[in-house]
């Protein structure tokens, strides 16, 4: 910290934040610590009384926390600065993304279309582990919308050790040379419903389940192209499943019949079709019963238990964005799902933000 003659400081960085007062109008910073100062802001600090100022001094080892900012932000969205900014500062969009100017140390990035994000979980504990500066988002693999916050970055102090940036570069790149987060904008799919039991193929009941996947798939803005109910006979089922694959769906809803009471036949129907079966069952309430298969080509085959046509949210709902983005789901990941995988029903979702959606 230096002590500065205000009309010399041109190029300083304020270390502390200057107030401006006049009486029944205005009390509070006109200048926030960290505040690169322009020659057009000499006026201003002088009407402040403030003739002499504390700055920092320019070191070569020390870099200003909107400049460490700028390194997480592209850790983070990838590129270089022109490409997340013109050349008036206007923000651009890259990746998907488009990133806010840093100020007071900080960035946060927002999504420019609806999709899948994706977070780099190992890369971001080696960021923060580092201390002195910090990454924060929103849960990964789930579904934003246009203009929401995916994440935001801050240099905690005014300065930082450019060392030591540097060495976290190093030691991610090590790890990864894929940005932190990822945006994988929805793809426009076609797909097809398959009601299987006796129940609804015999009149005995109405069909409630169609409508409300049409619901959840509009969301994505999919479009149904086929729809059938079979009786509870797997051969039918897995005809049936082929012909909607042949006719071009890129996904195909096999609903109900997916416990093990003798007449479900469902999970046998999805494989004598010959996809590569994920898993059938996940540990996930609800939506334990789930099925997940993929055929050669890479269309998703899925058998959805019945709580996904009175359930707010389901495993059904975990899965779709991954399904809708082309994001192949493992079974290692639907494994992992075990821990949060409790939905409580709660009528309004808290922080950090409910694996399961909206509710």
């Amino acid at each position: 910290m230096k002590l500065k003659d205000t009309k010399d400081a041109v190029g300083c960085v304020l270390c502390h934040d200057i107030t401006r007062i006049i009486k029944d109008v205005e009390k509070g910073p006109v200048f926030r610590k960290g505040h690169v100062i322009k020659e057009e802001d000499i006026p201003v600090l002088l009407s402040v009384g403030k003739e002499h100022i504390y700055v920092w001094e320019k070191d070569e080892g020390m870099l200003h926390e909107d400049e460490g900012a700028e390194i997480l932000r592209r850790l983070c969205q990838g590129g270089r600065f022109e490409d997340a900014y013109g050349e008036n500062g206007e923000k651009k969009v890259f990746n998907h993304m488009s990133a806010s100017l840093p100020k007071e140390g900080k960035i946060e990035l927002c999504a420019e279309e609806d999709g899948l994000l994706k977070i780099n979980g190992k890369g971001l504990y080696t960021v923060n582990s580092f201390g002195q500066m910090m990454i924060a988002t929103r849960h990964g693999n789930t579904a934003v919308k246009k203009g929401d916050k995916l994440c935001g970055t801050r240099i905690i102090p005014l300065v930082i050790e450019k060392e030591k940036m540097e060495k976290m570069e190093e030691l991610l790149r090590e790890q990864t040379d894929e940005p932190l987060v990822k945006l994988m904008p929805f793809k426009k799919k076609k797909y097809a419903v398959i009601n299987t039991g006796s129940e609804v193929f015999k009149g005995r009941i109405k069909d409630s389940f169609t409508p409300v996947l049409i619901e959840k798939m509009n969301e994505f803005g999919a479009e149904l192209t086929d729809h059938a109910v079979c009786d509870d006979d797997s051969d039918a089922v897995t005809e049936k499943i082929n012909e909607f694959l042949k006719n071009g769906a890129d996904i195909v809803l096999c609903t109900g019949g997916m416990s093990v009471d003798p007449d479900d036949r469902t999970p046998l129907a999805i494989k004598n079709t010959g996809a590569r079966i994920v898993t059938y069952g996940a540990p996930v309430l609800p939506g334990a019963m789930f099925m997940l298969a993929y055929t050669a080509e890479g269309k998703a085959v899925m058998g959805l238990p019945g709580c996904v046509m009175y359930a707010k949210r389901t495993i059904f709902d975990l899965v779709l964005p991954r399904i809708m983005a082309d994001d192949e789901v493992k079974a290692e990941e639907l494994y992992a799902m075990g821990e949060g995988g409790l939905c409580l029903n709660c009528p309004v979702c808290t922080y950090p933000n409910c694996g399961f959606g909206k509710h």
